[in-house]
């Protein structure tokens, strides 16, 4: 099977059996996402969702938040991974949105990775789930799946794959399949004890075909 035809058998199966793929964050605007998207480094969505409705009230936009002090901002954010480094960072992208941005989220990811906390993957998210830019942003899952459906070839880091899927997903599908691979790890492809049997694209799965491959080999 050429990468080619892979791309395409698995860009079909989505685009059928998950038409609708969306962040499951829970967000109202672009500050909204960020902040969620800062804290959701090393913590799940689900935690995330239940901090941010009290730390976004009292703090709804990137000038209120620019105001407090980080001590303040850790009181909200403290069961989450991390909570001392994520009030600094969220405390300075507030005030660099309100010193250098007008207070507005910026649509260009390079832009974007300017503010403090905010690295390639966080800008792609933004940037692809607000703005519906064509960036591809890597997390785990993303790197995890890709590579064991065999969609890249050799990526040793985030953005290898990044790279590659980016060269062979049509720019205006990139922002739903980096929803697609997400949620397929997340629920499908786990880490640990993937749901093989449960897959519709284990026909040409690499990892899955390999699996198998050794486990008959290893019966005879």
């Amino acid at each position: 099977m050429t990468l080619k035809e892979r791309y395409a058998l698995t860009i079909s199966y989505f685009t059928e059996n998950m038409p609708v793929a969306e962040t499951e964050l829970s967000f109202d605007n672009p500050f909204s996402l960020m902040v969620a998207v800062i804290l959701s480094a090393q913590c799940t969505d689900k935690r995330v969702n239940m901090i941010t409705p009290a730390l976004l009230e009292r703090f709804p936009d990137a000038r209120s938040m620019a105001d407090a002090d980080p001590s303040e901002i850790f009181e909200y954010i403290k069961s989450c991974s991390y909570p001392n480094n994520k009030a600094k960072h969220l405390s300075g992208m507030a005030r660099m949105l309100v010193n250098e941005f007008g207070g507005i989220v910026p649509s260009d990811p390079l832009e974007l990775r300017k503010l403090p906390g905010v690295g390639r993957k966080t800008a792609n998210v933004v940037a692809s789930v607000v703005f519906k830019k064509p960036v591809m942003a890597v997390d785990t899952h993303v790197f995890r799946v890709s590579r064991r459906i065999g969609l890249v070839r050799n990526a040793k880091t985030p953005l290898s794959a990044e790279i590659q899927l980016s060269q062979h997903i049509p720019s205006e599908l990139i922002h739903k399949a980096h929803h697609w691979l997400i949620l397929h790890g997340r629920y499908v492809c786990k880490a640990r004890n993937p749901l093989c049997h449960k897959c519709g694209l284990s026909g040409f799965c690499k990892y899955y075909n390999e699996k198998n491959r050794d486990k008959k080999a290893s019966d005879i």
